[in-house]
């Protein structure tokens, strides 16, 4: 009985976990990368993949507080109410054991942090992708999104 429900459990758990930050994309302004004045490119890179491992790193502490800094103003209301829920990124019955940024490349909505996280429930493990979305918010860059998914990343070309 134990084991079903472990296993139920991390199912669940796993299976909503993509969705656990519904709406952090709602009301941000996505022409924030078309605004004069943005970052070169390198630099936009650089600030995608500081702040996604920032929320990757809060999230394997338990965080939730250095988890919520990362994310956009309008995303933070619904990280409030869904990150340490059941299903959210900060819930108590499963830990996120390893979590690596794969990619980072520009997307429509801003740069797009490939991850691998792993999570684990018990003696159970499961690795999944997922997509953040990280865009200029002012002077500052932010988590505007994440879903499931991510970039393969692009092979190195050597001269």
């Amino acid at each position: 009985m134990g084991v079903t429900n472990s296993r139920t459990t991390l199912a669940v758990a796993l299976a909503i976990l993509p969705f656990a930050l519904f709406g952090c994309g709602l009301g941000d302004d996505e022409n924030a990368v078309d605004q004069p004045g943005r970052a070169p490119a390198e630099e936009a890179a650089t600030k995608a993949r500081e702040r996604v491992q920032a929320y990757l790193d809060a999230m394997i502490a338990k965080d939730s507080a250095a988890g919520r800094s990362q994310l956009c103003a309008p995303a933070q209301g619904a990280f409030d109410t869904a990150a340490t829920g059941p299903n959210g990124d900060f819930a108590d019955h499963f830990t996120v054991t390893e979590a690596a940024i794969t990619d980072v490349r520009p997307g429509a909505g801003g740069q797009e942090v490939s991850t691998s996280i792993t999570v684990s429930a018990g003696s159970r493990k499961a690795t999944r992708p997922l997509l953040f979305t990280v865009t200029r918010g002012g002077a500052d860059w932010c988590v505007a999104a994440e879903a499931p998914g991510g970039h393969t990343p692009e092979p190195s070309v050597t001269p």
